[in-house]
């Protein structure tokens, strides 16, 4: 047995099929143990260090991406981080999106004041870079449909015209190989492919941190925390540290653990067991005569005209996604071959 499925058997007991990881991944056992001894602790006078397993998340998750931890800010939520990225955008500026990419990684710029947004088809989205293209949003993986952005081409295409890049790895960070050093700018939320409990995301920065004032420093973005709580901030953090927002313990505490599994894994193992599975649902579905959207090497998988299912299935013990009109399935470490043989057959029945 691989390591990825012996670690999953022992990591995870769903009571349910649970093909639904878009959404929300499940908390390894680990992680929930470690979670339930913060939680008793806490509530004994005894609660867990504030940054601890914060950082050691920052740390794990920079190795899973391939960047120094010094490159990477820790919040909750994707929105936040691409807020502060359009408040930093000037006057003026234009920033390039996808058509339907999600709302976090997009509306922030569309209510920012003085800032063009264009839309145009996701794999179109490299040839309209142009010299007027300030900033190039996009989701690696769509949360839609499972689609994957050719990044490689945005990248090249930003470089050519002298705009940055912000990538949302949300879909991506945790089962597909990326690279955040790639771009300017990545953020991913934790709690869907990173396993980690909701609550928690990351923000990778260049190595230089000048270029994004940091808008929501408090007391935590300090070089010294405990020595900046009163008072303007004197000493900023000198890396991605300056961004941080203050850190949730528990929360960070299951994050510390499930980041550490993916680690023993390994990215490639993780997607090459995910996206097995998808390809296997896909071949499934033509076979029975639907006709998912085209994204291969995701983990993803949508069905166009059948969103309306998700209920009935998840009557049946079966989790999925209803999403944009779509029945969506994502598979992952703790899902097997049966699992994609039940929904098929509850499809069909």
């Amino acid at each position: 047995m691989d390591l990825a499925r012996s670690l999953a058997e022992d990591e995870f007991k769903p009571s349910r099929t649970h093909l639904a990881t878009a959404g929300t991944g499940l908390l390894p056992l680990s992680a929930a143990r470690a979670v339930h001894e913060a939680v008793d602790a806490a509530a004994a006078g005894t609660p867990p260090d504030m940054f601890g397993a914060r950082d050691a998340a920052r740390a794990s998750f920079a190795r899973l991406v391939g960047v120094p931890a010094t490159r990477v800010a820790t919040g909750s939520s994707v929105a936040t981080f691409t807020g502060l990225i359009a408040a930093a955008l000037p006057d003026g500026a234009e920033v390039l999106t996808a058509e339907g990419d999600f709302s976090s990684l997009v509306n922030p710029f569309h209510v920012r004041p003085g800032v063009s947004v264009r839309t145009v088809p996701l794999e179109r989205i490299a040839e309209h870079v142009t010299g007027t293209t300030d900033l190039v949003a996009v989701s690696a993986v769509q949360s839609a449909d499972g689609r994957r952005a050719d990044l490689a081409a945005v990248r090249e295409a930003a470089r050519a015209h002298g705009a940055r890049t912000l990538v949302d790895a949300s879909q991506a960070a945790g089962w597909d190989t990326f690279e955040a050093g790639a771009y300017d700018y990545t953020v991913a939320v934790g709690f869907k492919w990173l396993l980690a409990p909701k609550g928690t995301a990351f923000l990778t920065v260049p190595p230089e941190p000048g270029a994004l004032p940091p808008l929501l420093a408090g007391w935590v973005a300090g070089d010294s925390p405990f020595d900046s709580c009163y008072g303007p901030v004197t000493g900023l953090a000198p890396d991605a540290r300056r961004y941080d927002e203050s850190p949730a313990p528990l929360v960070w505490t299951g994050a510390q653990h499930a980041l550490a599994l993916l680690e023993r894994i390994g990215t490639e193992a993780v997607g090459a067991h995910d996206v097995a599975l998808a390809d296997r649902f896909r071949e499934r579905l033509t076979r029975a005569g639907h006709a998912p959207v085209p994204a291969p090497g995701s983990a993803i998988v949508s069905v166009p005209g059948l969103g309306e299912r998700a209920a009935a299935l998840g009557e049946r013990g079966i989790t999925v996604s209803d999403r944009a009109g779509m029945l969506r399935a994502a598979f992952h470490l703790y899902n097997t071959e049966s699992d994609v043989d039940r929904l098929v057959a509850a499809l069909d029945g």
